[in-house]
């Protein structure tokens, strides 16, 4: 079974962020980077499957080829077998776009499944792994919480609103995005350290998949929200406060 993982790296939750100077995105320079959250799951999954069935998992990423080994080192150290690195420097704000070149680089694989995570913790769309698996056509389903592989299909368990779930079946080969939560993650043990750094990375340029870069999503402005917030000390005795209280929310609130 070959099993293809999308993997993105998005900034550290906790990190301090500054806008560029065109106002369209913020400044990466300076920032660290971690796995997505859900394409830690993705790859759990993928992993399992390979376990029970055998095969190998290809992780693939793009973005910065340097800073992009990290997370790359990351995955295969945990099980996956290789990886695919499409090298691009500028971030990719459209899903389209980071679509199309998944696409390009996973087609002459010939994969039997193809992972990602529900969404991305920078952009959170959650239109990427749509958008794919249209491109290759092949069916797809969404918020993944269980995969079982049998006899060319695959039977899927999808987390739905309100505690309820949905059970589908889908041909083989299919696009899946996983939920986070799917399983336990495991860790990387020493062993699996020191053998990632022997498995195979193939890395890829724009140019080389022959990918238009033609966004049909424009980022216009990103900004941080003006803080409206103020403060009124209401001064006299319990019923002269009522009273102010009473009329500030009435007709400044406007909530009675």
């Amino acid at each position: 079974m070959k099993i293809i993982l999308c993997m993105k790296q998005v900034p550290l939750k906790d990190s301090q962020l500054k806008i560029t100077a065109d106002g369209i995105w913020v400044d990466e320079k300076n920032l660290n980077f971690e796995i997505n959250e859900s394409d830690h799951y993705a790859l759990e999954a993928g992993l399992r499957l390979k376990e029970k069935h055998g095969g190998e998992v290809i992780v693939i990423s793009m973005g910065p080829a340097a800073r992009l080994k990290q997370a790359i080192s990351q995955a295969l150290a945990k099980g996956a077998d290789r990886a695919l690195v499409i090298n691009h420097e500028q971030p990719i704000l459209d899903p389209l776009v980071s679509a199309n070149l998944l696409a390009a680089a996973i087609k002459p694989e010939n994969p039997d499944l193809v992972l990602t995570g529900l969404q991305s913790d920078d952009l959170g769309f959650g239109q990427t792994g749509v958008v794919l698996a249209e491109l290759l056509g092949m069916p797809h389903a969404t918020l993944v919480m269980e995969i079982q592989s049998l006899d060319g299909k695959l039977k899927i368990k999808r987390e739905l609103e309100s505690g309820w779930f949905q059970y589908i079946e889908l041909p083989s080969p299919a696009v899946l995005t996983v939920q986070s939560g799917y399983a336990p993650i495991r860790y990387a043990t020493i062993k699996g350290i020191m053998e990632a750094k022997k498995k195979p990375l193939k890395e890829m340029t724009v140019a080389e998949l022959g990918v238009q870069m033609t966004e049909a999503v424009k980022m216009n402005k990103i900004y941080v929200p003006v803080k409206s917030k103020q403060t009124q000390i209401l001064q006299g005795d319990a019923k002269s406060v009522a009273k102010q209280l009473a009329e500030k929310l009435k007709n400044e609130a406007k909530v009675i």
